[in-house]
């Protein structure tokens, strides 16, 4: 059975939120597994339709699908680079948008990365990688601070 709903949250980079059904009750979570378009498009406020699954903590939307996006969806706020070079090509690219992201939040997100890509390593291992990966992305101004 269809239900509708509002999206109340919904974090991008975790891959899951929560929309609140019309009909009232408990809210429902919707991951982005079960999406069949960009998760971006997903913020506070925005109706989707969705089938409510039992799933193993509660309801579950599933064939999840955007039903009126009026609600202006909700970026991180991306940081203007007035001047970008390629380390690989060397072309010089002007007015480049990128990401920034605090060290913490970038740590914590390469080290899930990092143990879902292959959880045979080691402790020592994902933290040689991540100092590594953290060393570039400072580098390269990808981090705040």
């Amino acid at each position: 059975m269809l239900s509708t709903g509002k999206v109340i949250r919904f974090d991008e980079f975790k891959g899951y939120g929560f929309v609140a059904p019309d009909e009232g009750g408990e809210d429902v979570f919707i991951h982005v597994n079960d999406l069949d378009f960009d998760k971006r498009l997903l913020a506070p406020g925005v109706r989707v339709e969705y089938v409510a699954e039992h799933g193993d903590r509660g309801l579950k939307a599933g064939q999840v699908q955007i039903v009126d996006s009026a609600a202006p969806v909700q970026h991180r706020p991306a940081h203007p680079v007035a001047h970008a070079v390629s380390a690989s090509t060397g072309h010089e690219y002007d007015d480049v948008v990128c990401d920034v992201l605090a060290r913490g939040d970038f740590s914590t997100e390469l080290t899930e990365a990092l143990l879902q890509a292959n959880r045979g390593l080691t402790a020592e291992q994902v933290l040689d990688v991540r100092e590594a990966v953290i060393r570039i992305a400072a580098s390269h101004k990808w981090l705040e601070g």
